[in-house]
């Protein structure tokens, strides 16, 4: 527990000066309490007429013995001249002042602490975010997108509040206590004794209800991430549930879940609220206990102490009883949140095998051909491709047709290193891409899925979304090449009209087209065409294809085919079939082969 909560708490040490003058504050401010607090011993003795009488000052120490000559001294001199009135008062205002500056250093540790607290939340979140852009697709399968939406929203709030927001009182509650306790012992080692037993006993009790706590909170933060989990899927899902009529099953199973998450909560509440009146009540005791055995000190015939020292010792030990009480209270809070920390590290820490190697080498152009040498590859342990060997020359279009899960796609995705090689290389201009910056060889590669991921934002920024600092005209003459530009301009604000969740407010062939358009900004020389026309009607079809066939224009491009009709011109077409390519050549090449492609083509023809 202790290396995963230092862990986040490295993320302190960019706000170490902070972190320093917090712990000073605290520190005047826990020294300010306790002379306060021991200024009720003469204000006590000065009432009942028993103020020692101390005629000489002894020599300056940094003792409470020589502190307490020196002090009485003063109020022995001052009682002499001025009464024991002026006395009083001039105690009392001595009192005033200590509680000020108390508070002072109090507020001034938690203006210091703010920064820190905020700062800490804020590169955590950015920590997380970062290493999700950086975590390869393969870590996405094995994982529930609500679930990490969770972990980056729920579980850092979490980590603020049991743990960073209880970073302070980690500070400020322990000096107290050992400020506290070090005056007790020096006023009676007897009693001070019997009370530091006594929080021994007190310790091992809330250590035992937090070890349970922190299993019941683990649990938790585990169902809310498969709560969000369940609600995402919802939201996506909603045009399904709602035609089949599953909007009973689909609420039955989200309340059952939310019950079985609302009972692990109760159970959590209950075991952590049982921190305070269990420790007030084992303070109690504790109290309890010095009253009498400090009574009968006072009472006994060498009246080893002084009835106004035992109250003043009363009065002070009752102030550990607060931080005493914050402290397992923190304890407690840091428990809860160590199963946010568990989640949260478990992305932090996940490992990214897609990665720059040691030297790679930058790559800014595509110059001969594309080769896939003796390339298979498998998911776990599912072979998904075997001994796949393609050259693709510049210039070229390759297709590849074949059935659902025959391993097209993975083709592809092999190349911009989505997933890496597990046997064999692929290569461009005769090197390994896994000897290249990832980045510099992505760039060289636009993509166009089935599926056209856009955002919640607009025409323009959407488009712009490859290339830094694009122009409006640059977006513009994007968007006529992948015929975008009329449907844009027909929007309330053309270019700068938002688009919706996903482009939710426009048609599959305009999503398409936007998608396309970004492509053509981006101006790749080698280009991924997954399905790119596989969902859209006829017309919307013809207008994409109509676009592709602009953006193909002197690029290298890999097509994934549904329809054969958009590759009869390409310059080889691949049939994929179990992980194998079985049949390639031009089309009216393939038709001759009267094979595979043959019966594609016959049955969508026939369709």
């Amino acid at each position: 527990m202790l290396k995963k909560l230092v862990r986040i708490l490295k993320y302190v040490l960019p706000y170490k000066t902070n972190v320093f003058f917090v712990f000073l504050f605290h520190l005047f401010a826990s020294f300010f309490s306790v002379f306060s607090l021991t200024m009720i011993i003469p204000f006590l003795n000065i009432l009942f007429g028993k103020f020692p009488r101390v005629t000489e000052t002894v020599p300056f120490e940094f003792s409470y013995q020589s502190v307490e000559a020196n002090f009485s001294y003063l109020i022995s001199h001052l009682i002499e001249i001025k009464g024991e009135m002026a006395a009083l008062g001039i105690i009392s205002i001595l009192v005033l002042i200590l509680f000020f500056l108390k508070n002072l250093f109090t507020y001034l540790a938690s203006f210091f602490m703010s920064p820190v607290t905020t700062g800490v939340v804020c590169d955590l979140r950015n920590a997380i975010y970062s290493k999700v852009l950086q975590l390869p697709l393969g870590y996405y399968s094995e994982e529930r997108k609500g679930d990490i939406i969770a972990r980056v929203s729920n579980d850092v709030l979490e980590v603020e509040v049991s743990i960073l927001r209880s970073l302070e009182l980690i500070f400020k509650d322990p000096l107290l206590i050992i400020i506290y306790l070090t005056t007790l012992i020096i006023m009676s080692p007897q009693l001070t004794g019997i009370v530091l037993l006594m929080l021994l006993v007190t310790g091992l009790v809330i250590g035992r209800i937090g070890r349970s706590l922190r299993k019941t909170s683990v649990k938790v933060q585990h169902q809310l991430g498969h709560l969000l989990s369940l609600f995402e899927e919802a939201l996506g899902g909603l045009k399904i549930i709602k035609s089949f009529n599953a909007e009973g099953k689909s609420e039955k199973s989200f309340k059952d879940s939310n019950n079985y998450f609302r009972n692990l909560v109760i159970k959590m509440w209950r075991r952590r609220d049982m921190a305070s009146p269990m420790s007030e009540f084992l303070g109690a005791v504790v109290v309890v206990t010095i009253v009498y055995i400090g009574g009968r000190l006072v009472l006994s015939d060498n009246q080893s102490l002084e009835p106004a020292k035992l109250i003043g010792y009363l009065v002070i030990f009752s102030q550990i009883i607060q931080p005493s009480k914050s402290f397992s209270q923190s304890y407690y809070n840091v428990l809860k949140g160590y199963a946010s920390i568990e989640r949260i590290d478990k992305i932090l820490q996940a490992e990214n095998n897609i990665k720059n190697e040691p030297g790679a080498i930058e790559i800014h152009a595509f110059n001969r051909a594309i080769e896939y040498k003796n390339v298979s590859f498998q998911y776990k342990e599912a072979p998904v491709l075997k001994n796949i060997n393609l050259v693709i020359e510049k210039g070229k279009t390759i297709a590849f047709v074949g059935q659902s899960g025959s391993g097209k796609t993975t083709i592809v995705d092999l190349l911009p290193r989505f997933w890496d090689v597990q046997h064999g290389e692929i290569l461009i201009d005769g090197t390994p891409i896994k000897k290249l910056k990832i980045n510099g060889l992505r760039g060289l590669m636009g993509i166009v899925s089935q599926e056209p991921i856009l955002f919640n934002d607009t025409f323009f920024n959407n488009i712009a979304f490859g290339k830094e600092n694009a122009t409006e005209e640059e977006v513009i003459s994007a968007a006529k090449v992948a015929n975008a530009h009329d449907f844009i301009m027909n929007s309330e604000n053309g270019y700068h009209t938002n688009i919706g969740d996903r482009g939710s407010k426009l048609s599959g062939g305009q999503r398409q087209r936007i998608s396309i358009a970004r492509a053509v900004l981006k101006n790749p020389p080698i280009l991924i065409l997954d399905e790119a026309t596989s969902a859209l009607d006829t017309e919307s079809e013809r207008l994409v294809q109509d676009a592709l066939t602009s953006l193909m224009k002197n690029r290298t491009s890999l097509i994934i085919a549904h329809r054969l009709s958009t590759i009869v011109h390409a310059d080889e077409i691949c049939v994929v079939n179990s992980g194998e390519i079985v049949e390639r050549g031009k089309h009216d090449d393939l038709i001759k082969m009267n094979g595979e492609y043959k019966k594609y083509f016959d049955m969508q023809n026939f369709s």
